[in-house]
């Protein structure tokens, strides 16, 4: 049976429309479909999901095309809250709930996280039966966001699959002290996950973080990982690179009706 808007035909329609949006390429079940923007929109448009920006309506109007639903968006603070998406859109709430992840057992769904250098992490399990989104910026990673999703997805983490979105990599994250005590102080094999660059500096690793974290939760299946926002400016917004004028991107994914 071919499920509406399963992994693969949205991966061939997003391709027919000449769009570089990113459908992620892991063994995730055929029912489970995600998505990841970039700063781009058909014919090199812009496409920016600031909501303060002009053109926010007009890109939530192009993306809205390619999901079942509305996403289930966030007011995202750098922690480790995880939204129950489907009591949300069940309640059908006017405000953006506050939490740096989102969780749906019900189809269409849409969970979805912004990001402009901090990482998207998306999660589902072997039988496609719960789907998660996390953002995971440095902070976010010390605190424990990625274990508050696997808590919340209630499936053991050596049944989850997760893939990693586009963000900054380890060449362009400088960092200082502070960072590398709030990933270290408990945990200070996770010293390989940052190179020495000067003083009082180093490179973080965004993605080695994740998958440390990952593994030591029991995650065994990582995917994705290994774009860097920052160094590709025809291809994402970053906000280490542009400050306060980045533009926001979307990374998304539910689990399609049968």
């Amino acid at each position: 049976m071919t499920l509406p808007g399963a992994r693969g035909s949205l991966g061939a329609r997003v391709a027919a429309a000449g769009l570089d949006w990113i459908v992620p390429d892991w063994p995730a079940p055929p029912r489970v479909c995600a998505l990841s923007t970039t700063r781009n929109a058909r014919a090199g448009q812009k496409f920016d999901l600031t909501r303060s920006e002009p053109q926010f309506e007009t890109a939530r109007s192009e993306l809205r095309r390619w999901l079942p639903a509305e996403p289930i968006w966030l007011a995202q603070v750098h922690g480790t809250a995880i939204c129950d998406a489907d009591a949300v859109s069940a309640l059908r709430s006017r405000g953006l709930p506050e939490g740096d992840g989102a969780l749906a057992r019900a189809p269409n769904t849409v969970c979805a996280v912004h990001s402009a250098d901090c990482l998207p992490v998306l999660f589902t399990d072997a039988q496609g039966s719960v789907v998660a989104a996390a953002h995971a910026g440095w902070r976010g990673l010390a605190a424990g966001v990625l274990e508050a999703a696997l808590a919340a997805m209630r499936t053991p983490p050596a049944n989850v699959l997760a893939w990693l979105g586009p963000a900054i990599g380890p060449q362009a994250f400088e960092v200082g002290a502070d960072v590398l005590a709030a990933h270290c102080d408990n945990d200070p094999a996770a010293a390989r996950c940052f190179m020495p660059h000067r003083p009082g500096k180093w490179f973080g690793d965004l993605y080695a973080l994740a998958r440390r974290r990952l593994t030591r939760a029991g995650v065994a299946s990582i995917y994705g990982g290994g774009r860097c926002t920052f160094s590709e400016p025809d291809a994402f917004y970053s906000y280490r690179r542009d400050g306060a004028r980045a533009g926001r991107m979307a990374t998304l994914i539910w689990i399609a009706a049968i």
